[in-house]
């Protein structure tokens, strides 16, 4: 099975807890190693965090809203984190495997995205 293939079968939690995990990486690279600003590290942090932790919480939803809204606010938090993404790589001279594995990061957040937005449509139309 082709790496793509294996993470299309990953759970979207297991695959924004991934997306996390390299969201706070990252977050501590830059601030070593770059003159990226901290507030835009604080921002890519929270979001990156925010995407899974709002997954999680849409797993335990009340009621049918409960579970779109908090998929709402996933969505919300993946779209601004692919915000972040874009600016650092736009306003930052990186070396070319750091920019490499930020781009793969940014790819990442319109995967569960568009994940997270079908998720939201299929629940709505129930």
């Amino acid at each position: 099975m082709a790496d793509g293939e294996q993470k299309k079968l990953v759970d979207i939690r297991d695959r924004a807890f991934e997306f996390a995990v390299r969201s706070v990486k990252l977050c501590k690279y830059l601030e070593t190693n770059t003159d990226v600003s901290r507030n835009v590290i604080s921002q890519l942090l929270r979001s990156g965090t925010s995407v899974g932790a709002n997954l999680e919480e849409a797993r335990a939803g009340q009621s049918t809203a409960d579970f779109i809204h908090k998929n709402a606010i996933a969505l919300k938090e993946a779209r601004e984190s692919n915000y972040w993404l874009r600016l650092v790589l736009a306003t930052e001279t990186l070396r070319n495997d750091i920019r490499t594995g930020i781009e793969e990061l940014r790819d990442e957040a319109v995967v569960i995205t568009k994940i997270v937005a079908k998720t939201i449509l299929t629940a709505k139309s129930k």
